[in-house]
């Protein structure tokens, strides 16, 4: 086991993700190339050793958190390979545990390390330097996580409410199969045959799999396989949650960047009026973003602002504020851009908005600090979470991933008031209201508390399931919500799942315990 470390306290941290799960296993791998992952998985599949692989361990699903054998992670494959361009869009290839800052630093530069690229994408590269601006708009909250780790649970973000999740931007994707084949799928390219599908390895065999017969629900939506009938088979890899294959190459496309980015932070004394603005702001254009912050997540703002540090700069929020829409105007002039910031000002005087509860943010300074703002909130609730765990308490973050369809946000909103208030639980929500997807976190004071939330997320899981949604909308299943998916599509389609999966990891290996257990006979 050259290749293949023995797991010491030296790795203990590999033990854990961002869901503050820890998990375990006898040894970890760090590939530096496709070869060392080929020859890790082939001795791994000899051996019948679980693999589980990691990008950056930002994932809120425990899908990087090992159940037993071997870790393998991808922080070392983390280079650019090449770039090209077909006449519309650049694309560029790169190494799974390449970080999203990173790969921003390097478009917003123009600055790649282009050791071993071909001539060709020199060419590229030398058009792509005097070409405009570009970005890759997909934009999890954790900018530090790996490109692999994105592709692998279609990650989202706040912008896409405009853009959309990270699939539509992967164009192929190389992994290595648990017995160390190597397949390549490419936007375009091969498709299913109504439920049928073929993917072939580059050694010219083949993995064939019947597709679940389930319907997948009309939301954002991060819930187990993609599944469509005649459906391009790149998009069954993608979102597979690690446990098809190992991603060594991902080919992403980039976008022109606009040339106006404004945001704007909307400040609401009642729920009720902030809600109406959210539906009634959708319907027009040019908004690259919807987001909302509930009161109780204003109100650890406030605590954390006043303990100063980190949190010192962030606006003073007035105490008669309940609620915060923050906005985003994406416009090619500023002539485009004040157009959407007026229709903006005329929305939020409907709604009951005044001009002195609005922030406005028109250079990169004032809107990194309303972006500072969205991103403390979350990050307060972690530091809550992990203040109560150093004090003794068994518990981990408990929040909601899970949307619905257009139409229901008023009616999950009542629904996780309602159950938080009957237990008499502590929350605080924010998130993607703009498409339909707010996160509903719970704050336990016991162990007792916690227990009762898992089981109210179980509850919340059947509503937003009956009601057409989605269980998990952005971060993936991994090993946590499990049962979720379970009671989004009823076993007898789980059990389809996992004939699928047994068709490319026939031992069982790769990602043990990610979106659904091992069942005997299947």
């Amino acid at each position: 086991m050259e290749k293949i470390r023995q797991l010491t306290e030296e790795y203990a941290g590999y033990l854990r993700d961002e869901s503050r799960n820890t998990g375990r296993a006898e040894g970890i791998a760090f590939p530096a190339s496709t070869e060392d992952i080929v020859e890790i998985m082939k001795e791994c599949h000899e051996k019948g050793l679980r693999v589980t692989v990691q990008g950056a361990r930002t994932g809120l699903a425990a899908a990087a958190v090992p159940d037993g054998g071997v870790i393998l992670n991808l922080s070392r494959m983390n280079r650019v390979l090449g770039m090209r361009f077909d006449g519309n869009s650049y694309y560029v290839t790169v190494e799974p545990g390449l970080s999203l800052l990173e790969f921003r630093k390097m478009l917003s530069t123009k600055r790649f390390d282009t050791r071993g690229w071909s001539s060709e994408s020199m060419e590229v590269y030398a058009r792509f330097a005097k070409d405009g601006e570009f970005f890759f708009s997909p934009d999890p909250t954790e900018a530090t996580a790996s490109i692999g780790g994105m592709a692998a649970c279609n990650a989202s973000g706040a912008r896409t409410y405009k853009y959309g999740p990270t699939r539509p931007y992967i164009q192929s994707v190389t992994m290595v199969l648990a017995d160390g084949r190597i397949l390549t799928e490419k936007r375009g390219g091969d498709r299913a045959k109504g439920l049928e599908a073929s993917f072939v390895c580059e050694d010219g065999s083949s993995v064939d799999v019947s597709l679940p017969t389930f319907t997948m629900p009309n939301v954002k939506n991060a819930s187990g396989y993609y599944v469509k009938p005649d459906m391009e088979l790149i998009d069954l890899i993608i979102g597979s949650d690690g446990s098809l294959g190992v991603f060594t190459e991902i080919e992403v496309r980039l976008l022109p960047l606009p040339r106006f980015i404004w945001g704007a932070s909307l400040l609401f004394e009642r729920e009720d009026d902030s809600l109406e603005f959210a539906q009634n702001i959708r319907e027009q254009e040019g908004f690259g973003a919807l987001e909302f912050f509930d009161s109780d997540a204003l109100d650890i703002l406030r605590a954390q602002k006043e303990k100063g540090a980190a949190f010192a700069a962030l606006p003073a929020i007035p105490e008669n504020i309940t609620n915060v829409i923050y906005t985003e105007i994406h416009a090619g002039t500023e002539e485009e851009a004040l157009d959407r910031l007026f229709v903006l000002g005329r929305y939020f005087e409907e709604a009951g908005g005044k001009e002195e509860n609005s922030w406005i943010a028109r250079d990169g300074s004032e809107l990194d600090r309303l972006i500072f703002f969205r991103h403390a909130i979350p990050e307060s609730v972690n530091m809550l979470i992990d203040q109560k765990r150093k004090s003794g308490l068994n518990i981990t973050k408990m929040s909601s991933d899970m949307s619905v369809p257009a139409g229901r946000l008023k009616d999950v909103m009542a629904m996780y008031r309602s159950t938080i208030k009957e237990l008499g639980l502590k929350s605080a929500a924010w998130g993607h209201i703009g498409n339909d997807h707010v996160h509903f976190n719970i704050l336990p004071d016991s162990e007792e508390q916690y227990a009762s939330s898992k089981e109210l997320f179980k509850r919340w899981a059947a509503w937003v399931s009956e009601s057409g949604g989605a269980v998990s909308a952005e971060h993936g299943v991994g090993k946590l919500k499990a049962d979720f998916l379970t009671i989004m599509y009823g076993e007898d389609h789980i059990d389809e799942m996992r004939r699928l999966k047994r068709c490319f990891d026939p031992k069982w290996q790769l990602g043990a315990g990610n979106m659904f257990s091992e069942k005997e006979g299947i």
